[in-house]
């Protein structure tokens, strides 16, 4: 399947608008075992509340237990809810709490890759890693390939990805920014154009030998703490606020709620037409259409976040990057 035929949308009836209650609206998951990271903060947070009142049992990995219980405090009516200590940063955490998962005999049908960080100054995690592409995307490739053994026949695998990509691709010869000077946004545009691209070749991968489809998606734009390292002259500038603080009129209808941003994620989790769409970027609660010439500036899949060469490519680097 080519790009363009994958990037195809399917018409689902839902919108840019749409929550994630109405997505979920009528399915089933009653038993299903779930993982959201960051499902203790805006967005993530929305996608867990969804996801147990639709009956579904949900795990949030999180670096900081007492946090996440805190913000996650009176959701576990039916005592289907659990935060078991997970950092992102720390390969080695990510592979204790997926080793144990999988050690529980536990069969995982939904993973969310949510947690993410966003236009950070420059810091260094792991093996000299530069943080954005090591949090958003070696975390999150470690932590689907050790849940693999868990991963149940038809389940989802949803990486969250941004319209942020636009920025660019994969920084080949430089991905960790240790010779050319540290850009902010590119480096969260190479680390989401790195999420959608695990997505394809996870599917690729999964799909045909485990039945495990897997997506990307960008949930639009939502005010959450991902922008807590922004100041607000930046968010003026970017046209999002006013410099009072308050959110500045045209960004409005391009913005969404918490929960209408969880919608997409959930939609592209749970819809059982995209079956034969995995490895597809998903916005707005269908697939996204691939970019041509004149794309806007805030929607569409740009072709290096589509690419099937690029995706295996980026496979067999971040391997290598993990197996120092």
């Amino acid at each position: 399947m080519t790009a363009a035929e994958r990037q195809r949308p399917i018409g689902s009836g839902f919108g840019a608008k749409s929550t994630a209650a109405e997505v979920l609206a009528g399915v089933d998951l009653a038993g299903r075992e779930a993982i959201v990271t960051g499902g203790y903060s805006g967005i993530g947070l929305e996608t867990v509340r969804a996801l147990l009142a639709a009956g579904a049992r949900v795990t949030v990995p999180a670096r900081s237990v007492e946090r996440a219980r805190a913000a996650l405090a009176g959701m576990d009516a039916a005592d289907g809810l659990a935060v078991a200590e997970m950092n992102l940063a720390d390969l080695g955490s990510v592979r204790r709490f997926a080793d144990g998962w999988v050690g529980e005999g536990r069969a995982l049908y939904l993973l969310f890759n949510n947690a993410g960080i966003m236009a950070t100054p420059l810091e260094r995690v792991g093996l000299h890693w530069e943080s954005q592409f090591a949090v958003n995307h070696l975390g999150h490739f470690e932590l689907a390939r050790r849940l693999l053994p868990a991963l149940a026949e038809g389940a989802r695998v949803v990486a969250l990805s941004s319209v942020g990509h636009a920025g660019g691709g994969v920084l080949w010869d430089d991905p960790h920014f240790e010779r050319a000077p540290y850009n902010k946004w590119r480096a969260y545009a190479q680390a989401k154009t790195a999420n959608a691209l695990f997505a394809l070749e996870a599917d690729r991968r999964w799909g045909a030998s485990r039945g495990v489809r897997a997506f990307s998606a960008h949930p639009g734009g939502i005010f959450t703490p991902l922008q807590r390292h922004l100041p607000n002259e930046e968010l003026v500038a970017l046209g999002w606020k006013n410099v009072d603080g308050t959110t500045n009129e045209a960004a409005r209808d391009l913005f969404k709620t918490p929960e209408q941003g969880a919608a997409t994620t959930l939609w592209a989790a749970t819809d059982a037409r995209l079956a034969e769409r995995g490895g597809a970027y998903c916005e707005d609660c269908d697939v996204a259409r691939l970019a041509g010439p004149d794309a806007p500036r805030w929607a569409q899949v740009r072709a290096w976040a589509c690419d099937e060469e690029d995706a295996a490519r980026l496979w067999t680097m971040s391997e290598a990057m993990i197996a120092q």
